[in-house]
């Protein structure tokens, strides 16, 4: 079985804002990939459980937010494996700038 790409973003919001920051950011930050699309997107408390698709493939995961970090994690169909790097890198990068930035 494969193991989830798993990323852990550290930030000094606290959650509230951490996830006011998130609520808006996925489907924006999907928006600035154009082989990303979100199929599906839902909060439970602190929990967001996703579906997104890329290359034709489905990938689905949840973001875990806490006072001082984000958890994403991610299953990866075997094809979207090869990009786990990257995936990894972009989510890292994305997830700083949502997290960091001046609101």
């Amino acid at each position: 079985m494969t193991k989830p790409l798993v990323v852990s973003i550290p930030h000094s919001l606290g959650r509230e804002e951490a996830m006011r920051r998130l609520k808006t950011g996925l489907s924006r930050a999907a928006s600035g990939v154009p082989v990303l699309s979100v199929d599906e997107e839902r909060w439970e408390d602190n929990r967001m459980i996703f579906r997104v698709r890329a290359l034709g493939q489905a990938a689905a995961g949840h973001v875990d937010v806490a006072e001082d970090h984000v958890q994403v994690e991610v299953m990866l169909p075997w094809l979207l494996q090869r990009f786990a790097e990257v995936a990894q890198a972009a989510i890292q990068n994305r997830g700083k700038l949502l997290l960091t930035k001046k609101s």
